[in-house]
């Protein structure tokens, strides 16, 4: 049944024209992931996420980028990810086995916890749904950061050459058929990075984080000269992880959301919807553009 860490094969019965067939199929791994914090000696969960397995530690530090908790690589002192025994069920049914999830544990560079008003439940992150369930809209519009500045400048051509190249790197997408991907580009269209997750917003949490691990994101480093690319649609959560990171141009393949459109136009970043062929619509900020 194991493939790997991000597919596995299963038995299927498959139908084609009436006739029955036994197969094996391929499909995309879906686990949760408890990502904690930890300094001076506290802990606390802050999210259990759906998502692929791989770059566990990466998704860890895009998600706390993301929501404002490490904007700096030095206030990491370390990452752990390690596998958790969960003990059986002892309540009256007594009828769940002993099982293991799987933990990445980040430790910062402080004598205790930051303050996580904007983080006042523990989160529960569905593959799907990203940063929905927070407590006041107004925490969520990217609290600290400001609007994108002017430039860079993208031509068509190279905006309509992004889909192509993330699908060339989908290669668990090409198994299974079932993840989402984001990738980084500069403004040539060469492809910088590409990460994959049966979540939008985990697989660009993997972008982001593996960044801010490299040092490619900080008080002083933003994406202020790159473009993100993600398969599906442009949703709330995603902008926020972009104006996050600094990024001027959001592409997606398919349809933005109303409020994926307000918070582009409030923060300044161009955002790409319906990325497709040679055509593709403008939502916000069409300067960035070249010809527009």
């Amino acid at each position: 049944m194991v493939e790997g860490t991000d597919r596995i094969r299963v038995p299927v019965h498959e139908v084609v024209g009436g006739a029955v067939a036994e197969q094996m199929d391929r499909v995309a791994v879906e686990e949760p992931l408890e990502i904690r914090l930890k300094a001076g000696g506290e802990r606390r969960t802050l999210a259990v996420t759906m998502r692929t397995p791989g770059a566990d530690r990466e998704l860890a530090a895009g998600f706390l980028f993301g929501e404002g908790l490490i904007r700096d690589r030095v206030l990491i002192s370390g990452i752990e990810r390690f596998t958790e025994e969960i003990p059986p069920d002892d309540g009256p049914e007594g009828t769940r086995e002993a099982s293991a999830r799987d933990v990445v544990e980040v430790e910062l560079a402080a004598r205790r916890l930051p303050t996580l008003r904007s983080l006042e439940r523990h989160f529960f992150t569905g593959s799907a749904c990203g940063v929905c369930g927070r407590a006041s809209l107004d925490e969520m519009l990217v609290a600290g950061c400001a609007p994108i500045g002017p430039g860079p400048v993208f031509t068509p051509a190279t905006v309509c050459s992004f889909p192509e190249s993330l699908r060339e790197a989908q290669t668990a997408f090409d198994a299974t058929g079932g993840l989402h991907a984001a990738a980084l580009f500069d403004t040539t269209g060469h492809r910088l990075a590409v990460y994959e997750d049966v979540g939008r917003h985990n697989a660009l949490d993997k972008l982001v984080g593996r960044a801010l691990l490299d040092g490619e994101l900080g008080p002083e480093r933003t994406f202020g000269e790159r473009a993100i690319m993600v398969s599906g649609r442009a949703s709330f959560e995603l902008l926020q992880k972009t104006i996050a990171a600094g990024a001027p141009l959001l592409c997606a393949v398919s349809a933005p959301s109303s409020l994926a459109v307000e918070i582009a136009r409030r923060f300044r970043v161009t955002l790409v919807a319906f990325l497709r062929g040679q055509r593709f619509n403008i939502y916000a900020v069409p300067e960035r553009i070249a010809g527009l």
